[in-house]
């Protein structure tokens, strides 16, 4: 079977009935662009489109050599950050990697409010950038799908998936982490377990709830029940309270929790326990499926007990770095998706006991 020829310029300027140079401009995605008419420009872009042309990165290596410099994209506002801030880490090792391997960093802000967006009008704004680092929670795939059909090198901190598409990313071992809290749990002795996870079913809540129950067989344990837990501050507190009854009545001695990025869920459950007069953990024992925010300073609004919470930490620096070292190896290789999953560490508090 004769492999389908790879679209050039050549190809989309006589598609759009402009010049080559015109096309290089366009495409380019720099400030030169912006000297081609929006009329023209669109025709370009919608050329390049139809045909699925993509940058040929390794062409663009020998013409020029690398920008040796790498990017960072943050899909949440997160600069600037101070070392409170659940992704000051992340920065910190992505920036000192960057400056070890000899580049520089950008840092990638997006243009205007609201959503945030890689592509603005059509452009991919990260290839000033060699490959981009991208972060964050509330990602657009979309974007992510255009990036993957550009070949454009990326790195996701944190686990990410696209239909039809293999990602490269480093992520935390939620799973194994979240299987052997169950299991640390279980040789405690306690038997009836419950689960609050956010209703957002992102891949890292998944990976939780698929240690949860991979705890739970471990343990010879039955299935235990799974509870979501709205956005709304006000709904969450009506809804905490209901199950707290609920667990009381049903022998649930344990409790896992995800931490909201906010750590609301965190404090709303202790206040919602403080009502009822239950005790942690001589009353119910909860463990933490993550590091609550660095800003839960004793208290503080999201941490008012200043309670040292048993859970499992993330390694976030080294995450940050990680990803641009599998950058670097992607821009050397270019032979497909790398990824990397790092082991989460348990750290022993004071909010798991013995059963009641």
């Amino acid at each position: 079977m004769t492999q389908r020829r790879r679209p050039t310029q050549v190809d989309i300027a006589r598609a759009a009935g402009v010049s080559q140079a015109t096309v290089s401009l366009v495409v380019s995605g720099g400030q030169a662009s912006n000297q081609v008419a929006e009329q023209t420009r669109r025709a370009v872009l919608d050329a390049a489109a139809r045909l699925g042309y993509t940058v040929n990165t390794a062409a663009r290596s020998l013409k020029g050599g690398r920008n040796r410099m790498l990017g960072l994209y943050t899909f949440e506002p997160v600069f600037p950050v101070d070392q409170r801030d659940f992704y000051f880490p992340f920065l910190l090792g992505v920036e000192e990697a960057t400056a070890e391997f000899g580049y520089d960093l950008l840092l990638f802000s997006s243009v205007g409010t609201g959503e945030r967006r890689i592509y603005t009008g059509g452009i991919n704004r990260l290839k000033v950038a060699d490959g981009c680092v991208l972060l964050g929670r509330h990602i657009d795939r979309a974007d992510l799908a255009d990036l993957v059909r550009e070949d454009f090198p990326f790195v996701f901190v944190g686990r990410r998936e696209l239909p039809g598409a293999e990602l490269s990313y480093v992520a935390p071992d939620y799973v194994g982490a979240t299987r052997d809290m169950v299991r640390r749990l279980a040789d405690a002795g306690h038997r009836r377990l419950a689960y609050l996870r956010p209703a957002d079913h992102q891949e890292p809540t998944r990976d939780r709830e698929a240690g949860f129950r991979a705890g739970l067989a471990d343990a010879g344990l039955p299935d235990q029940p799974v509870h979501e837990l709205p956005d709304d501050a006000a709904t969450t507190t009506t809804l905490l309270t209901d199950l707290l009854q609920r667990w009381l009545a049903d022998g649930v001695t344990a409790l896992l929790v995800e931490p909201s990025e906010d750590d609301q869920t965190v404090a709303a459950l202790e206040r919602v326990a403080a009502a009822a007069g239950l005790r942690i953990p001589e009353d119910l024992s909860v463990a933490l499926l993550g590091d609550p925010s660095p800003s839960s300073t004793p208290g503080s609004t999201a941490n008012p007990s200043g309670r040292d919470w048993t859970r499992f930490t993330l390694p976030r620096e080294d995450m940050g770095r990680a990803a641009v070292g599998l950058l670097l190896e992607i821009l050397d290789a270019d032979d497909g998706p790398r990824r990397l999953s790092v082991a989460c560490t348990p750290v022993d508090g004071d909010s798991v006991g013995s059963p009641r």
